[in-house]
C-alpha cells in the first residue's frame, strides 16, 4: 500500500511540474518566444552542422576533392550537405532529409530534458551540482560511443541530444561567462580532470538585485577569486543555502529569499539576459568539443553517420526462410546484389543494410551492418527450409527491423504465409507511425478465394485474402504497398525495390480507395521533379487513364504511349512517367469497385520532415514530441520542415482523408530555417495523412512554380491518451525499469473525467527481455487509470545496445487504440575514465630549407599507454598529418601493456597529431613536430624512454 502511495503522489507532482514548468529554467527548448534569444534547438543544429563540416573538410584534405564552404554561423543544412559530396562538387537532386531528421531526433531530445528531469540538478547544473553534472555528460558520451561502436546510430543521437542539453545549461546557468571565459570549460567532458576553482558549500557567492537589476549581484570577492558557482532553483521551495545565487525566474521561488534575484541567461529577458549571446556562443562551442571527442573516438566514417549525414537509404529486407521460399529468397539475393554492386562507392550506395529472416518459430537474427560484403555473405546463408504448419513469425521479425532501421526507412518484406503473430498488428502499427517507415509487402501465390482450399487433406502453403488482408492494412498504414504476384512474376516486381533505392526519392502523391469506387486524383508535376513513377494495385478487372497537364491522355489498355510505359505484374502497374518540361496539375482517372491504391513517386531535393508536438503552458511556452496518436477533437500541432531548398514558399498544409473525403486545413506560424508550427482545430475520426503544398521561386526552373509533397505515414486520432512517466532513459546490463504510465478516456481533446470503461494493455519490446505489465486497466474515477510496466534487462546485454518499449491501450470494443513508444539505451557503468597517455620517444630534425622537403622525411616514436587499470589501447588514428603510421605492441617490465608508434613524413608536413583510443572511448591526443635545423642530420631522443622500449620488446 505505501508503495502505490508513493507512486501515486509521484505521478501527481510530475503532472504539477508538467503544467507550471515554462521552460525558464534553461535555454529556451526549441522556440523561443523573444525572436532574438537563442534555443536549446539552435545551438544544437548549429554545432552540429559546424563540426559535420569540419569533419568533411578534414576528408576532403586527406581524400584530394575540393571543400570550399566557408564554416561560419550562416551554414544551412544544404550547404554543409551539398559540400560534403565526396566528390566536392553539386549534384542536380540531393537529398537532405537524413541529415535533417537526424539533427531533429537530437534537437528534440535536448528538449525532452526540461520534461523528463525537471526537478534533477545535474541535469541543469542548478545548486552548484558541478561534479553530478559532469558526471550526467560523460556517462552519456560514454553510452554514445558504445551505441556508435555497435553501429546503433538512432540509440546513440537520442543520447547525445539529452548530454548536449546539460553541455549546453552550464554556460546559462553558471558564472563561467561572468569570469571573463572565451572558451569552453573543457573539463566537463573530460572525467579524469579535475573540476578546479568551485565555490564550497558555505562561500556565499552573490548579493540581491538592485530594483530588479542583477548585472551586478555576483559578489566580488567570488569574480576575483575566479570562483565558479551556479544558481540554486526550486518549484516549490524558497529554501536555498545562505548567501547562495539563485537561478531567478517566476517560477524559482528561491529567487525570492536572500539574496534576491539570479543569475540565468537563459534568454534576453532573464536576469542576466544581457550576457545571454555569450552564454549561447560558449554554449555551441562547447558542443562542437564534446561533438570533436566522440568524432576523435569513432572515426570519422562513423560521426558522419551518427549526424545521419546520407543521401540514401537504408536497404532492408525481412525474408522468409521457410521451405516453399527459395525462389523468393534468390530473388530477394538478386535484386540486392544488383543494387549493391551498381551503386557501391557512389552516393546512392545504401548507408545501411539490414536482413531479418524468421519462420516458424524463430524469428532473427537481426543483421545491421554498414559493410555490404557482410550484408551479401548473410544473405547468402540464408537457406529455405521447415515451415510445417503455414503461419509464420513474420510481424516479429518486421517490429526488430522497424527498431533497427532509421526513421523513414523503407523495409520490405517477402513472405507467402499468413503471420502467426497477427496479434502485434497494433504494436507494428505504432513502430511504423513512430519511425514514419515505409513498409512493402511482396506477397507470393496469394490465393484468389478468400480461404485457403484443402486438397487430399494436405493444407496448402499459399494464404488466403483474409491471411493478406492483415499485410495490406498495415503497408496502407505506412504508406507502402501489398503487391501480390506469383513466383515466377516475382523479379518484374522488385523494381520498386529498385526505385526507392534511388536517391532523394519523394512521394508527390497517394491514395488508398477501400471500398473501391471509381474516381479522379489529381496531382502538381513541379519543375525539380525527375525520374516519376506512378504505382496503380488492384485487381484485374482495374482501368484508368492518365492525363498530363497539358491535355494529353493515356489509357491503361497502352503499355507504350506519350505519357508513360506501363508494366503489369500481378496486382502491381507500374508507369514510367514521361513528365520532363510537362510541370503543372496532372489527373489519374481509376474506374473500379474494389479496393485500389495509387501512387505517385519522384527524385527532387524539395521535401519535408514532420514531428507531433504539444504545447507546454508558462510565462513562456514551448513545445515537446507528442507521444502516440493526435486526440480525437482536440488540436493537433505538427512541426514541419522543408527540406532541400531556401526558396520554397508554404502555403498549405493539410490532413487528408480520402475514404471521407475529408481534408482539414492547417494554420502556419514561421519558427524559422524553413520551419512552420501547423495547428489543425478539433481533428475530426479518420486516417489522415499530411499533404504540403507551395511555391518555389528558384529561378532556374520552369514558371510553372507550384509544387505538392504528401508524408507517407498515415496519421490517425484517437479518444483514448497514453501518457508515460519515468526518469530513466538508460539501463544497465542486469537492472530494471520501471514505467508508470496513464490511460485516460478524452472528448474532444481533453480528459472525460466522468468516463467509465475498461482498456486492455499490451507491452512489447523488440529484444524479449523479460516484462511484466498489468493486462487491463479499469478508469475508477476522473477519467484515467494508472499502471506499471517494468522490462529487465538480462546481465549479458551488450553494452550500445537499445531496447524499444511499446505500450498499447484498447477500448473495450476494440475500436480505438493509442500507444507510447520508449527507447531505453543499454549502457554498462564504465569505471576507466582515464585517457591514455602519450610519451615521446623520438622526434629528428628537418632542415630549415623548404625548397628541398619533398625529399627528406622526419620520424616521431612515442610510447602510448592506457594505465594500469585501463581497459587497453584500442585505435590509434592521425588526426593531422599526411605521412604513415605504423603500430606494435609491447609489454613493459611493469607488465602494463604498450602501444610504440611511428609516424614518418616528409619534410614539407612537419607536424603530427594522433588519436589514441581506449576500449571505453576515452581519447588521448599525442603530438609530435620535427626539429628544425640549418643543415646536417640530428637526432633528438629521450634516452631512457629508448631504453625502455628496446626492454620491453625483449622482456615481452
Amino acid at each position: 500500500m505505501l508503495l502505490k502511495i508513493t507512486q501515486t503522489v509521484r505521478m501527481v507532482v510530475l503532472v504539477v511540474l508538467l503544467l507550471l514548468v515554462d521552460h525558464t529554467h534553461s535555454f529556451q527548448p526549441l522556440f523561443s518566444s523573444k525572436g532574438n534569444s537563442t534555443t536549446h534547438r539552435d545551438i544544437t543544429q548549429r554545432a552540429v552542422l559546424i563540426k559535420t563540416a569540419q569533419v568533411c573538410r578534414d576528408i576532403a584534405a586527406e581524400e584530394g576533392w575540393g571543400f570550399s564552404l566557408t564554416i561560419d554561423d550562416s551554414l544551412t543544412v544544404e550547404k554543409v550537405q551539398r559540400a560534403c559530396s565526396s566528390t566536392g562538387t553539386s549534384t542536380s537532386v540531393l537529398s537532405t532529409v537524413r541529415y535533417q531528421t537526424s539533427i531533429a531526433i537530437m534537437y528534440f531530445t535536448n528538449a525532452l530534458v526540461d520534461v523528463v528531469f525537471a526537478l534533477s540538478e545535474e541535469h541543469h547544473f542548478d545548486d552548484e551540482t558541478f561534479t553530478g553534472g559532469r558526471d550526467v555528460i560523460t556517462a552519456g558520451v560514454f553510452a554514445v560511443k558504445s551505441s556508435v561502436k555497435q553501429e546503433n546510430y538512432g540509440a546513440g543521437r537520442l543520447v547525445l541530444g539529452q548530454v548536449c542539453h546539460t553541455l549546453q545549461d552550464f554556460y546559462s546557468h553558471s558564472n563561467w561567462v561572468e569570469l571573463g571565459n572565451k572558451s569552453p570549460y573543457a573539463a566537463l567532458i573530460k572525467p579524469d580532470q579535475t573540476l578546479e576553482n568551485l565555490a564550497g558549500p558555505s562561500v556565499p557567492t552573490c548579493r540581491n538585485c538592485t530594483d530588479g537589476n542583477c548585472e551586478n549581484n555576483l559578489l566580488p570577492d567570488l569574480q576575483q577569486q575566479g570562483l565558479l558557482t551556479s544558481g540554486y532553483f526550486n518549484l516549490f521551495s524558497s529554501e536555498k543555502p545562505a548567501g547562495k545565487c539563485s537561478h531567478g525566474g517566476s517560477f524559482d521561488k528561491t529567487s525570492r529569499k536572500d539574496p534576491i534575484g539570479g543569475i540565468s541567461k537563459d534568454d534576453t529577458g532573464s536576469s542576466h539576459g544581457s550576457l545571454h549571446h555569450q552564454a549561447a556562443d560558449l554554449a555551441v562551442n562547447a558542443t562542437v568539443e564534446l561533438l570533436e571527442d566522440i568524432r576523435l573516438a569513432v572515426g570519422n566514417k562513423k560521426f558522419l553517420q551518427l549526424m545521419g549525414l546520407s543521401q540514401s537509404t537504408v536497404l532492408c529486407f525481412v525474408i522468409d526462410t521457410t521451405g516453399s521460399m527459395s525462389d523468393d529468397i534468390a530473388e530477394a539475393k538478386r535484386v540486392s546484389f544488383e543494387i549493391i554492386d551498381s551503386k557501391r562507392g557512389t552516393q546512392q550506395e545504401p548507408s545501411a543494410y539490414i536482413l531479418v529472416p524468421f519462420n516458424d518459430p524463430g524469428f532473427g537474427p537481426l543483421v545491421m551492418t554498414t559493410n555490404a560484403d557482410i550484408f551479401k555473405d548473410s544473405i547468402n546463408a540464408l537457406t529455405a527450409s521447415g515451415g510445417g504448419d503455414i503461419p509464420e513469425m513474420c510481424l516479429s521479425g518486421l517490429q526488430l527491423a522497424l527498431t533497427a532501421a532509421p526513421s523513414t526507412s523503407e523495409i520490405f518484406v517477402f513472405t507467402d504465409a499468413p503471420a502467426k503473430d497477427a496479434h502485434l498488428k497494433s504494436t507494428i502499427t505504432a513502430l511504423i507511425e513512430s519511425s514514419k517507415s515505409v513498409v512493402t509487402f511482396m506477397l507470393t501465390d496469394v490465393l484468389a478465394s478468400r480461404r485457403r482450399r484443402s486438397l487430399q487433406g494436405v493444407r496448402p502453403r499459399a494464404m488466403s485474402q483474409a491471411d493478406a488482408q492483415l499485410y495490406r492494412d498495415l503497408a496502407r498504414a505506412s504508406g507502402g504497398q501489398a503487391i501480390e504476384v506469383t513466383k515466377d512474376d516475382l523479379s518484374k516486381a522488385t523494381t520498386v525495390i529498385e526505385d526507392s533505392s534511388a536517391s532523394a526519392v519523394v512521394t508527390v502523391f497517394q491514395v488508398v480507395s477501400n471500398p473501391g469506387k471509381p474516381d479522379n486524383f489529381s496531382f502538381t508535376v513541379d519543375g525539380s521533379l525527375k525520374n516519376m513513377t506512378a504505382y496503380i494495385t488492384g485487381k484485374s478487372s482495374l482501368t484508368f487513364s492518365i492525363t498530363s497537364a497539358t491535355g494529353v491522355t493515356q489509357s491503361s489498355s497502352e503499355s507504350s504511349g506519350p505519357l508513360a510505359t506501363l508494366t503489369t505484374t500481378g496486382n502491381l502497374r507500374r508507369l514510367s512517367l514521361n513528365a520532363e518540361n510537362q510541370t503543372g496539375l496532372w489527373e489519374i482517372s481509376v474506374n473500379s469497385n474494389d479496393p485500389y491504391s495509387v501512387k505517385v513517386i519522384g527524385q527532387s531535393s524539395v521535401n519535408f520532415i514532420y514531428n507531433l508536438v504539444e504545447a507546454h503552458e508558462g510565462a513562456h511556452g514551448d513545445y515537446s514530441l507528442k507521444e502516440g496518436r493526435p486526440l480525437t477533437g482536440g488540436n493537433a500541432t505538427i512541426l514541419v520542415t522543408v527540406t532541400g531548398s531556401d526558396t520554397v514558399t508554404v502555403k498549405e498544409v493539410t490532413l487528408f482523408d480520402s475514404s471521407g473525403p475529408t481534408e482539414v486545413n492547417g494554420t502556419l506560424q514561421s519558427v524559422g530555417s524553413g520551419s512552420f508550427l501547423v495547428t489543425f482545430t478539433d481533428v475530426p475520426a479518420g486516417d489522415f495523412v499530411l499533404r504540403l503544398k507551395g511555391e518555389d521561386s528558384a529561378t532556374s526552373r520552369s514558371t510553372h512554380s507550384s509544387f505538392q509533397r504528401q508524408a507517407s505515414t498515415q496519421i490517425k486520432p484517437s479518444s483514448i491518451s497514453v501518457t508515460t512517466q519515468t526518469n530513466n532513459t538508460s539501463a544497465e546490463p542486469g537492472s530494471t525499469i520501471s514505467v508508470n504510465f496513464t490511460v485516460a478516456a478524452t472528448s474532444n481533446g481533453v480528459v472525460n473525467e466522468t468516463a467509465t470503461g475498461t482498456f486492455t494493455i499490451q507491452a512489447n519490446n523488440d529484444r524479449s527481455y523479460t516484462s511484466t505489465s498489468p493486462s487491463t486497466l479499469t478508469i475508477a474515477s476522473g477519467g484515467k487509470a494508472e499502471g506499471t510496466v517494468t522490462l529487465t534487462v538480462p546481465s549479458s546485454a551488450a553494452s550500445g545496445t537499445d531496447v524499444t518499449l511499446t505500450i498499447e491501450a484498447q477500448n473495450a470494443d476494440a475500436t480505438d487504440i493509442n500507444y507510447a513508444v520508449l527507447r531505453f539505451s543499454v549502457a554498462a557503468k564504465v569505471t576507466d575514465t582515464t585517457s591514455p597517455t602519450c610519451q615521446v620517444v623520438s622526434t629528428t630534425n628537418c632542415t630549415s630549407s623548404s625548397s628541398a622537403c619533398s625529399s627528406l622525411q622526419w620520424m616521431f616514436v612515442a610510447n602510448i599507454t592506457d594505465g594500469v587499470n585501463g581497459t587497453g589501447i584500442e585505435s590509434v588514428s592521425i588526426n593531422q598529418g599526411n605521412g604513415t603510421l605504423n603500430t606494435s605492441t609491447a609489454v613493459g617490465m611493469d607488465g602494463m601493456n604498450i602501444t610504440v608508434v611511428s609516424y614518418s613524413a616528409s619534410c614539407c608536413s612537419q607536424s603530427v597529431r594522433l588519436a589514441a583510443v581506449d576500449n571505453v572511448g576515452n581519447v588521448g591526443i599525442c603530438e609530435g613536430k620535427a626539429v628544425t635545423s640549418t643543415g646536417g642530420r640530428t637526432l633528438t631522443v629521450s634516452h631512457w624512454l629508448w631504453i625502455s622500449v628496446a626492454l620491453s620488446i625483449i622482456w615481452r
